[in-house]
């Protein structure tokens, strides 16, 4: 069973001391997405207003993850990583970024997804694509023996780690459901399979020949662009500065600071 989106309050009262949310971006060579995060923490900002909120880049852009931690001094900070499922960049480099920050008191907050949240961004993101007043407003067939109709495609970065996979594939499911039982298929732009074009052909075989690529991607990059461009009918945009994302990352940081982990936190932090 899944949570409903609309339990995920934000709206807090921020008390002197609260562990700082360090917003964990990967980084890219694109210039649209430094723009794209610094809109998304602006609006994490206005959900929380009192809040320490800073950004570090694990690779490509500034501010570096260690310089901003070491900004931070000896203090408290939830890193809360603006990545989607779980992966190598998570279960080994939050850590030894934290680590390395030995004056810094940490926790590190789960990946994003999946999550019902992502789904609603997903959903906005492919109506606002034209979903909503073209598949949507058709009858659609998709049962086992009449397999026709409309679909989707769940476009990810991809990551050889198995649970990467199955966190967007559980997205896939979500979104199929919010969808009212539309196929959504998950795909992957590098490191798994299937590839958008195989996902694609392989809906085209089973009848499915108007289908939607939703973008399962923070913002605006090659791998989105790459994965936009072989749709076939419509491509949504990415997440990038949605409000649900926003949310989503205020969800991870208090659900760090309540919830125990001790493989993910190098020193307890009392909640504030």
């Amino acid at each position: 069973m899944t949570e409903p989106a609309h339990d995920h309050g934000t709206r807090r009262t921020v008390h002197h001391g609260s562990p700082a949310l360090v917003v964990v971006a990967h980084g890219s060579r694109d210039p649209r997405t430094p723009r794209t995060v610094a809109t998304l923490l602006d609006r994490v900002r206005e959900l929380r207003p009192g809040l320490d909120v800073r950004l570090g880049h694990i690779e490509l852009n500034e501010p570096a993850l260690p310089d901003t931690l070491a900004a931070l001094g000896a203090g408290r900070a939830v890193l809360v990583p603006l990545l989607l499922g779980r992966g190598v960049h998570i279960k080994r480099d939050l850590p030894a970024f934290a680590t390395a920050a030995s004056r810094l008191e940490t926790r590190i907050a789960g990946a994003l997804g999946p999550h019902p949240l992502l789904v609603e961004a997903l959903y906005d993101r492919l109506t606002q694509a034209g979903w909503h007043t073209s598949a949507r407003a058709r009858p659609r067939t998709h049962s086992r023996t009449h397999p026709g109709g409309d679909a989707v495609v769940l476009a990810a970065a991809g990551s050889r780690d198995p649970e990467s996979a199955a966190d967007t594939r559980r997205t896939a499911a979500l979104l199929s459901e919010r969808l009212g039982g539309v196929p959504v298929l998950a795909a992957y732009a590098s490191a798994a399979s299937p590839t958008v074009p195989e996902a694609l052909r392989a809906l085209a075989a089973r009848g499915h020949h108007r289908t939607a690529v939703a973008s399962y991607f923070t913002a605006p990059g090659y791998f989105a662009g790459r994965s936009a461009a072989a749709a076939p009918w419509i491509a949504a945009a990415p997440l990038g500065a949605h409000p649900a994302l926003a949310r989503l990352l205020l969800h991870r940081y208090d659900e760090a600071l309540t919830t125990p982990s001790p493989t993910r936190a190098r020193r307890r932090l009392a909640t504030a």
